[in-house]
């Protein structure tokens, strides 16, 4: 008769090992919900991560230019007050001219912009440093661009799935329903794909943006399931080889 390795079959190295890597990947998981959070919210002007940010992040505003939104939204609170906010807009509201940047714009992004937009700081997002670069961002709000959701897509994918794929090979131990298993271990890949395809589908399609929540929303809930579930069985589930 065929034996699956079940939890009841590890050892208890093995299930600490187990144990602390679906912890470390939970917590994880809710700080990346934290950084979704904090970078997307208030991109339409109201505190909170709302439908509306989401199809602004892919969609755009279509109505007004990158920089502005992004003052408008997100960027705002790196201000130093309403008036230089004030003054940024009405820059680009001008013509967005480089002898006004130079003699009103460039100093505020030099006090509170530079530090992080700019070559120096090594991250991918659009730099501030010189007058061309922000030029670049007073054309109008398209959203995310294709190159920009190419590059975290592919980031996504491999590092995700390899995630994914890891805690399903723990949650395969799991003494449940063979079907169930199936289904759970497969859905999330399903998810995560209809997840980031929904991306480039909202830049066309800005209600498109239910999907993204929605597919984002089923990956948290089947991981959740597979973690959750894994630990319980680990420490708490008594099996039928157990109890005999």
């Amino acid at each position: 008769m065929l034996h699956f390795r079940r939890f009841s079959d590890t050892s208890v190295s093995e299930k600490l090992l187990d144990s602390m890597f679906l912890i470390t990947i939970g917590i994880g998981y809710l700080f990346a919900l934290l950084n979704l959070y904090y970078t997307d919210q208030g991109r339409d002007g109201e505190p909170g991560l709302s439908v509306k940010d989401v199809t602004l992040a892919y969609y755009g505003s279509h109505n007004q230019t990158r920089l502005g939104a992004a003052i408008n939204g997100p960027m705002e609170p790196n201000l130093p007050n309403a008036a230089a906010k004030t003054t940024i807009l009405d820059w680009i509201q001008h013509g967005a001219t480089k002898e006004e940047f130079e003699a009103k714009v460039k100093p505020i992004m030099q006090s509170n912009c530079v530090m992080c937009h700019s070559a120096a700081s090594g991250m991918s997002i659009p730099h501030f440093d010189s007058y061309e670069h922000v030029l670049e961002l007073t054309a109008t709000d398209t959203g995310a661009t294709i190159p920009a959701l190419v590059r975290v897509s592919h980031i996504h994918l491999f590092g995700i799935a390899f995630i994914l794929f890891l805690i399903g090979r723990i949650f395969l131990l799991c003494e449940l329903p063979v079907l169930f298993k199936r289904v759970v271990v497969a859905a999330p890949f399903a998810f995560l794909i209809l997840d980031i395809s929904s991306w480039y589908i909202t830049k066309l399609i800005p209600q498109f943006a239910y999907v993204v929540i929605a597919m984002g929303a089923f990956v948290g809930i089947t991981f959740a399931i597979q973690i959750f579930t894994s630990l319980y069985q680990m420490w708490l589930y008594k099996s039928n080889n157990e109890q005999e």
